[in-house]
């Protein structure tokens, strides 16, 4: 009850936050309507991973596309790393995330590199698709067609909102070095919509993976020669895996 209570006062909520200034300092808009822990005032605690992850992957001039950019962590820690020769793609189809992830953008006053918000939802075509806004954080929200988590506590409402593949992207971006997913269950078909990108690009590969879908997005990754590794593990004491795991890490050909 009293977390029913929180998260119906915190949904529409926005708060200040200041970057760790080993990340650049600068402000971020926030909300605990997107995830509870976003109350905390050091974001580093909201998502330790994807921070860790930002300082191994993303390097000076890098293009980083972030697929379910929600708060904007690991799109605005991407912008500091690339620096102001690098560009972020910050893809998001909720609109409440989508108006702060704007306003960070402009809050960062020019710093690193430039991070542009594309109000749309990624998949294997396309097209329209039906985007589910949970009752819980907004990082929970998911499309219709895919699987969402167990996190959701019911829906709040659904809105219609326009898909595209990252091959499409591909055609109207610069590629992308680092490329971040976590779309709540539809990571096999955001990988489907990207044979060019993973045969051609070959970016690395940062993605969310749900349970049920392991064994199918395993099987794609390995099509394109990508080593699977567990993204929660230590550089030095990686081992590659055969399934991937919740989250997951996968290294193009070549690259260790």
């Amino acid at each position: 009850m009293f977390r029913t209570l929180v998260e119906r006062f915190s949904r529409n909520l926005v708060l200040r936050r200041k970057f760790p200034s080993h990340f650049g300092g600068g402000i971020i808009l926030v909300s605990p309507g997107i995830a509870l822990k976003f109350w905390a005032f050091n974001v580093e605690r909201v998502d330790p991973l994807l921070f860790r992850a930002a300082l191994e992957l993303v390097k000076m001039s890098d293009v980083v596309w972030d697929v379910g950019a929600s708060g904007g962590l690991f799109s605005f820690a991407s912008s500091y790393l690339a620096g102001s020769s690098g560009k972020v793609l910050s893809i998001e189809p909720d609109t409440f995330s989508v108006s702060l992830l704007r306003r960070s953008a402009r809050a960062r006053d020019g710093r690193g590199a430039p991070v542009i918000v594309l109000p749309v939802a990624v998949l294997d075509s396309v097209d329209f698709a039906e985007f589910m806004i949970v009752k819980r954080g907004r990082a929970a929200n998911f499309l219709k067609e895919s699987s969402g988590s167990t996190q959701t506590g019911g829906i709040f409402e659904s809105k219609l909102v326009m898909t595209v593949t990252l091959d499409w992207l591909l055609d109207r971006y610069p590629a992308p070095n680092v490329l971040k997913i976590d779309v709540e269950g539809a990571e096999e078909k955001v990988l489907t919509g990207a044979k060019k990108v993973l045969s051609t690009v070959k970016p690395i590969i940062l993605c969310e993976v749900q349970p049920q879908n392991s064994a199918r997005v395993s099987r794609i990754l390995k099509e394109y020669g990508y080593t699977i590794y567990d993204a929660e593990t230590a550089a030095e004491k990686r081992e590659s895996l055969d399934s991937a795991p919740y989250n997951t890490l996968a290294f193009p050909p070549l690259i260790k």
